[in-house]
């Protein structure tokens, strides 16, 4: 399933605050459709977002100082740890003469394969027949093939395995409604909906042995920043002795942000709480809304941390450096 086509100069994503009910290609013709569609979440997913980045940088640079377009690109959505990277990558290009292009291609195809480690090595912890946790969205809609926090479960399909998923609706943009059950049952998974707040219950029946989250930014000690809701998840899973997966790429470990307390968590409009998906607001319009898009999930709560490069189980302050031998 694709989120992001690039030919000849033209640059197009697919809409994903549009899915499930409409499937629109857009192009992106300018830096500020690009950084808007980053903020309206057109394009979403630390990878899916990376990826966009690059070839947003390559195409708008052209007309557009480059350091002024990283700035401008990295402000849409500062909790992304890959948006910063791949702007950065696209930079160290141009400072080395490369061609842009052919980076941000580099990146796409990279990710790809990124994603099939991430599956690969997530799968190996899954047995057939297992029921699954998800928590908004990390499939290939906000990454590269297979995706991140859903590639064990897509992956598992091709090689014959047959989960059962219960996907949290993840509030308040839904993406766990609109996409992930979207995406699962496109693929033939056994996916059942259900709201953020029942995923104790589930647990509590013994319905679960595993939840699988993707991330978008891990600190030096293994805390990590996932969508909003998620360390409600992980607390309830520890209660039940229930493994809890956290998968992303490598790219997402911050050596520089010491702990979860350093992570920049982005506060979006409270209208998204209110009136996104609703026919008429939900709420008095002078009720005040608090809207964290993240939140951070501590790594004592985290079973392990699963990246392209492989697992990485506790201490995460030790092994994730471990890894960059």
């Amino acid at each position: 399933m694709e989120n992001l086509r690039y030919n000849n100069n033209r640059l197009y994503i697919i809409d994903q605050t549009l899915l499930p009910n409409e499937e629109k290609w857009v192009e992106i013709k300018s830096k500020e459709q690009a950084y808007d569609a980053i903020k309206r979440l057109m394009v979403r997913g630390a990878p899916a977002i990376g990826v966009f980045a690059g070839y947003s940088m390559a195409l708008f640079s052209r007309d557009n100082n480059i350091y002024d377009l990283k700035e401008y690109l990295d402000s849409s959505r500062p909790t992304a740890v890959n948006l910063s990277w791949a702007t950065q990558r696209i930079v160290n290009a141009y400072e080395q003469g490369k061609s842009l292009i052919e980076e941000a291609a580099a990146i796409q195809a990279e990710d790809d394969e990124m994603c099939r480690k991430i599956s690969e090595y997530g799968l190996s912890l899954l047995k057939d027949g297992d029921g699954i946790i998800t928590h908004c969205n990390a499939g290939e809609l906000a990454a590269g093939r297979y995706g991140t926090g859903l590639g064990p479960l897509i992956l598992g399909k091709e090689k014959g395995y047959n989960f059962r998923v219960f996907t949290d609706e993840t509030r308040p943009l839904l993406q766990g409604a609109r996409l992930t059950s979207y995406e699962l049952e496109k693929a033939g998974i056994d996916v059942t909906l259900m709201c953020d707040n029942m995923a104790g219950l589930v647990m509590k029946k013994g319905l679960v042995n595993a939840v699988l989250v993707g991330c978008d930014r891990v600190a030096a000690n293994g805390d990590t920043a996932n969508k909003i809701g998620t360390s409600s998840l992980a607390v309830l899973a520890k209660y039940y002795n229930v493994p809890f997966y956290v998968l992303g790429p490598y790219s997402t470990v911050d050596f520089n942000c010491k702990n979860g307390n350093e992570i920049v968590i982005e506060e979006r409009d409270g209208e998204e709480i209110k009136e996104m998906y609703f026919e008429k607001p939900t709420a008095l319009k002078e009720t005040k809304c608090f809207n964290p898009a993240f939140d951070v999930t501590d790594s004592s709560l985290i079973t392990a941390i699963i990246t392209d490069k492989g697992i990485v189980y506790p201490p995460y302050e030790v092994n994730l450096k471990e890894m960059l031998k």
